[in-house]
């Protein structure tokens, strides 16, 4: 019997900037169901380590909004393209060029970017962040606002804020805390300190990390940081840290001697989505609103406000640290903190003098 379905979509989109694809969901056996689909919604700024322009957020909230109304689908999963970078965030370059001194207009993109974070928080179906590569800044909070991420186990995790002249407040500062609690989360936004993805998972950030370093034909785990863990000589507990000296330097040979191949990650992805598929919809729909409440207690309170000081921030030292890294020489991007700290010492007022001053040379 068919039935005529209302279509609750806002419109009918086009995507230009990201890829929306629905691949067949896999039953248990590994075969293809007819009529059931995951949604795969895929940054697509690879030459930029996927980091979203404008277009390709309001692309982004269509995308969600689609995937949660189509009715044959189970899961979504939300990636990018290539292997180095789920998402770095905003697009500097677009930061720089376009929205560095104009704080009402930053306003009204920070207006889509959370309209993007709810997107995801109020998708009617599960949402899974497959992480191929970096998740950093803007990238770690959209991937946060999902409800499992399972990442490639070369990928890092962490904010750049404070470095470049922002605060981590499109999600971080209201989801970090809940993964890794107070201090850690400090550790992140602050210190903008770099986690591997046993890190990452060793502090209950992400669900699973997967090695996809194919050497020789066998799967290794990332070479170039210690995947077990031991106690060292000052008795502290060493797990998922950059290795030093000589195993750095054997581990990066390993690493160049081997391909990337990204699917034992799709197989993680797909096996979590199978798992989905036999749940009864409407109550893992509850179970993930319920759940989602703690993310968005914290969300819906600060979300405005945030906008708020993040657009007047574009004015000083977003208009700075966005310059810096988008002008500044490779391996120097960031502006001299020491100058800034003793103009500001001397009453120097956040002008145009102030900012070619400590702009990197």
């Amino acid at each position: 019997m068919s039935h005529h379905l209302v279509n609750h979509n806002l419109v009918e989109t086009e995507f230009k900037e990201i890829i929306y694809e629905l691949r067949p969901c896999l039953d248990k056996n590994g075969e293809a169901v007819e009529g059931l689909h995951n949604a795969w919604i895929f940054l697509n700024n690879p030459k930029q380590y996927n980091s979203y322009t404008t277009a390709a957020v309001k692309e982004v909230i269509l995308a969600f909004r689609q995937a949660s109304n189509d009715r044959s689908v189970v899961a979504v999963v939300f990636t990018a393209v290539g292997d180095k970078a789920f998402c770095t965030g905003g697009n500097t370059k677009e930061y720089a060029e376009y929205y560095a001194g104009r704080p009402l207009e930053y306003k009204q993109y920070m207006r889509l970017f959370n309209d993007m974070i709810t997107a995801i928080l109020h998708c009617d179906k599960p949402v899974i962040c497959r992480v191929n590569g970096m998740r950093i800044a803007g990238g770690q909070e959209i991937g946060m606002a999902c409800d499992f991420t399972i990442a490639s186990d070369l990928a890092v995790f962490g904010q750049a804020g404070p470095r470049h002249g922002s605060a981590p407040d499109g999600g971080s500062t209201d989801f970090l805390h809940l993964f890794v609690g107070i201090e850690r989360a400090m550790q992140s936004g602050i210190l903008c300190e770099m986690w591997s993805a046993y890190q990452a998972l060793n502090l209950g950030l992400i669900s699973e990390a997967v090695p996809v370093l194919n050497v020789n034909g066998e799967f290794v785990r990332n070479p170039l940081v210690i995947t077990d863990r031991y106690v060292d000589e000052s008795g502290a507990l060493v797990y998922g840290t950059r290795k030093h000296g000589d195993e750095l330097a054997k581990g990066k040979e390993l690493l160049a001697g081997g391909s990337v191949d990204l699917t034992p990650l799709d197989n993680a992805v797909n096996a979590l989505a199978t798992k989905m598929l036999y749940l009864m919809p409407d109550c893992v729909n509850k179970t993930l609103n319920s759940l989602r409440k703690k993310k968005l207690e914290h969300w819906d309170r600060n979300a405005q406000t945030n906008r708020d000081w993040l657009s007047l921030n574009m004015m000083t030292e977003a208009k700075a640290g966005f310059r810096a890294f988008n002008e500044g020489p490779k391996g120097n991007r960031e502006v001299d903190f020491v100058k800034l700290r003793k103009m500001l010492a001397d009453g120097h007022p956040w002008d145009d003098e102030l900012i070619e001053a400590i702009l990197p040379r």
